[in-house]
């Protein structure tokens, strides 16, 4: 089995595309169940964030996984294979790990470095895990997965080396807003992204933080974290004509923030400063027009974001990614042969069982203590001849060829395939 990943994120698309194919809980569930349940795939599961659609699966050959897997993502995003398919991606097998791994690091991220991602990876693991859709192998991919993310963040400091989206938002809109302390600040949503929106407006001194989102519940112990104070959706037109800035992170389906509504909560022409850090929009890309409101994206973040280089901390993730992924795929071949030595020591048990069986109806009067001498010898006779050629193939697995290396073992001994076979299923894997 090989790892296929078929995606699309800010790297690949412009934002108007990534809108598109935007999912919620359910059709990220739905996505992964049908990945898995397309003919060539085994194992599947998604990563979904407002700037990055991938889905991660086990597949058993390439050419009818990814087009099956791509016509999923195509499908879901209204748009002609024409318009979309040049904006998807291909990762497979080697590069696949080294693609998850860079994702997990924050190296793909739009704002570099940032810490989110991680938990977007996590939850992508445990969704797969819930529906059942992640076996063996995804599950080594994404826990190793996480660990290199971890790694990187403790080992360097790639998390401070850009800004995050709402840091770098604020910075763009700082000529309107000039300094948070004293400013009135509205957060529409209660994911996420809401809570690192509301945690850096706390920190940056706004004098009133709103919470406002659908599932009140969910808003109060938001803002409950952060002495702010939460607010229906319904009262978003009311708590507009008393904020100064506002920054929506809901990814709704349909505009939350309407031009109308903007323009009645500003009858006195005051500035207000709009952040709309969702995809599929929340903010009516229209109130750009109007006087006194400045409207700060996505777009305009992923151009930003994009030029800003990291440098040193950059680099030195980089190298340990590189050096995770070198051990990872190194024991992932190891791995794959190990049946093969498995069931060749196993074999040669059998044979040395049943040559002690026929030395004892020859010599039926052999004590003991005899018995064990041979026994132990010829044990000893058949792990000499058998440890060069298991350490080989365990060396060589890390060369091309590794495959056939280990099939001509089976092949030499003539290995029964079942009996391979046997030792990669969980029953034979816990023996």
């Amino acid at each position: 089995m090989s790892v296929l990943v078929v995606g699309i994120s800010h790297n690949s698309a412009p934002v108007h595309l990534l809108e598109t194919v935007a999912l919620d809980r359910e059709g990220v569930q739905k996505l992964v169940q049908d990945a898995a349940a397309c003919a060539h795939v085994t194992e599947a599961t998604v990563i979904a964030t407002c700037n990055r659609l991938e889905v991660y699966a086990e597949v058993d050959r390439f050419h009818g996984s990814v087009e099956e897997v791509s016509r999923l993502i195509v499908d879901r995003a209204g748009q002609s294979t024409e318009a979309l398919l040049p904006h998807l991606y291909v990762h497979y097998d080697d590069g696949a790990v080294s693609h998850l791994f860079q994702v997990a690091a924050g190296l793909d991220s739009m704002a570099v470095g940032e810490g989110q991602i991680l938990g977007q990876t996590r939850e992508a693991l445990r969704l797969g895990q819930e529906l059942g859709t992640v076996g063996t192998g995804l599950n080594m991919l994404f826990q190793q997965a996480l660990r290199v993310g971890k790694r990187s963040r403790a080992e360097t400091d790639i998390d401070l080396a850009a800004p995050t989206l709402v840091t770098a938002a604020l910075a763009r809109a700082h000529g309107s807003t000039g300094d948070l302390t004293g400013r009135r600040v509205l957060v529409v949503g209660a994911g996420a992204m809401a809570g690192l929106a509301t945690a850096t407006v706390s920190r940056a001194g706004a004098a009133a933080i709103v919470v406002a989102n659908r599932s009140l519940e969910r808003a109060v112990r938001l803002a409950g974290e952060y002495d702010a104070r939460p607010a229906p959706l319904a009262d978003l037109p009311v708590e507009l004509g008393e904020a100064d800035v506002v920054i929506a992170c809901a990814g709704a389906a349909g505009l939350l923030v309407t031009a109308d509504m903007v323009a009645g909560a500003r009858a006195d022409d005051r500035p207000m400063v709009l952040i709309d850090l969702a995809l599929p929009h929340d903010i009516d890309p229209a109130v750009a027009g109007q006087p006194g409101v400045t409207l700060v994206n996505l777009a305009e973040l992923a151009a930003e974001l994009h030029e800003s280089d990291a440098g040193r901390e950059v680099l030195e993730v980089r190298r340990i990614v590189t050096q995770e992924v070198a051990a990872f795929l190194s024991a992932r071949r190891q791995a794959s042969v190990t049946p093969t030595v498995v069931a060749l020591r196993s074999m040669a048990t059998s044979v040395v069982e049943s040559e002690m069986e026929r030395l004892e109806h020859r010599l039926p009067g052999l004590d003991e203590a005899a018995r064990a001498e041979v026994l132990h010898t010829v044990r000893r006779v058949a792990d000499k001849l058998l440890h060069e050629p298991t350490v080989r193939v365990k060396e060589l697995a890390n060369e091309t060829g590794a495959v056939s290396y280990a099939a001509a073992l089976a092949e030499l001994f003539a290995l029964d395939p079942e009996a391979v076979d046997a030792v990669t299923r969980p029953e034979g894997l816990g023996e």
